[in-house]
C-alpha cells in the first residue's frame, strides 16, 4: 500500500472513530438529561425515593403495605404534572427500583416512544399506557410500556425479574390514578412475541382469559405462586430485549386492591 492510500485509511478510520465517540457521548448526554428530566417530574409530584417492601420471609405472603408508603402515594401530585403535560394519566411505582415515573397516554403508541413526559424529544422516551386501554384501569389487561435503558432507567430493571430473589425484594408495583392507589402482585415475568395473547385487548370471554393467564405463568422465568383468574384484572409491564423488535421482555401483576384517594 503506497503513502497516500495509507493516509486516506488512515484518516477514514479517525472520522469514523471521531463519529462513533460522539455518538456515545451524545447518547450519554441524552441519557442523563433524561434522569434529570424524570428526577423534575418527581420533585413537581412530591415523589421521595421509596422504600423496598419485600415479602415476608415466613410462607413468601405479600407484606403489608407501610402506611408511609401509602401515604405517599396517595399523595402524588397529578395535578401539578398536567400543569405541564396534560397526558399525564397516572404515576407508576416499584418501590426499591428505578421505577417511579408518571405514566402518559397519547392518541398512538408512537410519540411518547421519543419523547419525555413534558414533549421532549429523547430517546429516553416516556413510561405510557396503550393508547386503547381505558386511563382508569378497569381492563382486564392493563399494558404499559417503557424502554429498557441500559442504565436502568425506565423499564430497565424489569430485565431483573428473571431472577427469584429480585421479585422477592421488589414483588409489588403500583399505579396511582386520580381515584385510586392501585396496588399489583407480580406474578409472572418471561419473554413473548409481540403478537401473543398477552397483548390482546378483546379478552371479554373466560375462557380466553385463562389461556393468557395460563400462557404468562407457562413462560414465566420465577414461580410466585400466585395465580390469577378471569375475574382479576391484570397489568402488563412491556420492555424490549435488546435483541430486535419481535419479541419483548414482559412482567405482570394481578390486582390485589385499589385502595381510593381524595380527589385533587
Amino acid at each position: 500500500m503506497n503513502k497516500k492510500w495509507y493516509r486516506i485509511l488512515v484518516i477514514a478510520l479517525a472520522v469514523i472513530l471521531a463519529g462513533s465517540a460522539g455518538y456515545v457521548i451524545l447518547k450519554n448526554v441524552d441519557y442523563q438529561r433524561g434522569v434529570q428530566v424524570y428526577d423534575a417530574a418527581a420533585d413537581i409530584a412530591a415523589v421521595p425515593v421509596l422504600p423496598e417492601v419485600p415479602l415476608e420471609e415466613e410462607g413468601e405472603e405479600a407484606a403489608e403495605i407501610p402506611e408511609e408508603l401509602l401515604d405517599i402515594l396517595a399523595d402524588v401530585d397529578l395535578g401539578a404534572l398536567r400543569e405541564v403535560n396534560g397526558e399525564v394519566v397516572g404515576w407508576i411505582a416499584i418501590p426499591g427500583t428505578e421505577v417511579s415515573y408518571p405514566v402518559l397516554q397519547g392518541e398512538d403508541n408512537r410519540y411518547y416512544l421519543n419523547h419525555t413526559w413534558n414533549r421532549v424529544q429523547s430517546a429516553v422516551g416516556s413510561v405510557f399506557l396503550e393508547c386503547r386501554c381505558a386511563p382508569d384501569l378497569t381492563d382486564f389487561n392493563t399494558i404499559v410500556y417503557g424502554h429498557r435503558m441500559k442504565n436502568g432507567t425506565m423499564f430497565g430493571r424489569l430485565r431483573d425479574y428473571n431472577k427469584e430473589d429480585f421479585w422477592r425484594q421488589h414483588p409489588v408495583v403500583y399505579l396511582v390514578t386520580d381515584e385510586h392507589v392501585y396496588v399489583y402482585d407480580i406474578y409472572a415475568a418471561f419473554e413473548a412475541g409481540v403478537t401473543e395473547i398477552i397483548y390482546r385487548l378483546d379478552l371479554t370471554d373466560e375462557v380466553e382469559r385463562r389461556k393468557m393467564i395460563a400462557f404468562a405463568l407457562s413462560r414465566s422465568a420465577i414461580d410466585t405462586g400466585i395465580t390469577p383468574t378471569a375475574e382479576d384484572r391484570v397489568v402488563t409491564l412491556s420492555t424490549c430485549t435488546g435483541r430486535g423488535h419481535a419479541t419483548r421482555w414482559v412482567v405482570q401483576g394481578v390486582l390485589r386492591e385499589q385502595i381510593p384517594r381524595e380527589a385533587e
